[in-house]
């Protein structure tokens, strides 16, 4: 059993470059279904969600080469199933993503019901109602989603009740092979909504309005393969600049690789809380914070603070000179983290949807359990700053999301390894 131990204290220096967008790749990989021949992405992390997704298109038909670490050439021609198991989509939801580009080419999808991290229902209601309104017909049993688009998918207007990030790149997906224009009212806006529309256009879609709330896609009758670079990741980039904000010597380190404007809101946040961050070419600067300000935030989908960096907010709320309080709008079983927090030192009282955080003077290093792939990576970052030594096991979680974490923040200067261990439950 491998975990991540921290010997806290060690201050960080130097800079580090962030990977290709995990929340992009893997619907830019769903998406080369729609494009038969050979669709090549660039700066592709090199993580546990993108090797499940390639067993997911591999299983139905495709090929893929590993042309080096971050560039993959994804061959859909031979493409002859429209089936997503559930041994693979089970590991991991976004596997879901397939249903929209195997609908646009083949008119039908058979999906088994998601997993991934635990935090809560997660439900996709959302596409099946609004790829309902394309045409599409359903059906469910035995843990299986059967989509039947075979008379053909016809654009019209989808209102979404809420700015789901998911059914909006579906939606985007089956539209681009609809007859006629549809139009996606309440859309997501996040960036890798940007990205995949940028790399739908680029093989021929005619998609309109991408990270504004309406979005009009035309119809085409074809789509060809093209060479793509994913952007890199907001959400990485953001826990480096907390671990920064926390330990970065003699000033500041530098995040670079993304674009600082994805992370709006974060940086307002965090300056607000006392950290200094400075935009610079491809990425920050940031500055260690000497004291930290207690601040309120609440999760929202873009262009507000992402649930997706709630947990390492905390970990800098939970060491701020007064209380702040985060309220969780998007998955309801995101606090899970906090507990863990709480074993090291931390003092967070969770009501509802609502985690109130008294700042500390400092955590101890514990053995901590990763509880999902956000709040993992946070407690490595809280193991930098606390006193003594930090395990936190159950790390499977982080390689889902996290390239070479560990090498990365040791290049910056922090004492980390990952380490193999008796599994206790073997005993």
């Amino acid at each position: 059993m491998d975990i991540i131990r921290v010997e806290g204290g060690h201050r960080l220096s130097g800079g580090v470059r962030v990977s290709g967008a995990k929340n992009s790749a893997l619907k830019l990989m769903a998406a080369t279904l729609l494009a038969p021949g050979r669709t090549t992405l660039e700066n592709v992390p090199n993580i546990s969600d993108v090797h499940v997704m390639g067993k997911v298109l591999k299983r139905m038909g495709a090929t893929i080469e590993v042309v080096d670490e971050h560039r993959l050439a994804i061959d859909t021609s031979a493409v002859d199933s429209w089936e997503a198991p559930y041994e693979l989509v089970a590991k991991m939801r976004a596997s879901t993503a397939v249903m929209g580009p195997l609908l646009g080419r083949f008119g039908r999808a058979k999906i088994a019901m998601p997993g991934g991290c635990n935090l809560g229902a997660r439900k996709i209601d959302m596409h099946i109602l609004g790829l309902e309104a394309l045409g599409v017909k359903f059906d469910t049993d035995h843990g299986y989603i059967h989509a039947d688009a075979s008379e053909g998918l016809t654009g019209t207007t989808v209102t979404l009740e809420f700015a789901s990030v998911g059914a909006t790149e579906n939606l985007i997906m089956a539209a681009v092979r609809a007859k006629g224009t549809t139009v996606i009212d309440n859309a997501a806006r996040e960036p890798e909504i940007v990205d995949l529309a940028c790399m739908l256009n680029e093989m021929g879609a005619k998609i309109v309005g991408a990270g504004s709330p309406v979005v009009q896609i035309e119809g085409v009758e074809e789509l060809h393969p093209v060479t793509h670079r994913v952007i890199g990741d907001r959400i990485e980039a953001g826990t480096f600049i907390v671990a920064g904000a926390l330990m970065a010597e003699d000033g500041d380190i530098e995040v670079t690789g993304f674009n600082a404007a994805h992370l709006g809101m974060v940086i307002k946040k965090f300056e607000l809380m006392g950290v200094q961050i400075d935009r610079i070419e491809g990425g920050v600067r940031v500055h260690r914070a000497d004291v930290l300000q207690p601040v309120d935030i609440q999760t929202l989908p873009f262009p507000g603070f992402p649930t997706d960096m709630q947990a390492q907010a905390m970990v800098l709320s939970a060491l701020a000179d007064g209380s702040s309080v985060i309220t969780e709008n998007i998955f309801e079983n995101r606090f899970m983290f906090a507990s863990e927090l709480v074993r090291m030192g931390a003092s967070i009282r969770i009501e509802s949807h609502h985690a109130i955080i008294h700042g500390v003077q400092g955590l101890s290093g514990a053995q901590v359990v990763s509880p999902d792939l956000r709040g993992g990576a946070a407690l490595v970052v809280a193991g930098l700053i606390a006193d003594g030594y930090t395990e936190v096991s159950a790390i499977h979680h982080i390689d889902r999301g996290y390239e070479h974490f560990v090498e990365k923040l040791v290049s910056l200067g922090a004492h980390v390894a990952r380490v193999n261990v008796p599994d206790p439950s073997d005993d």
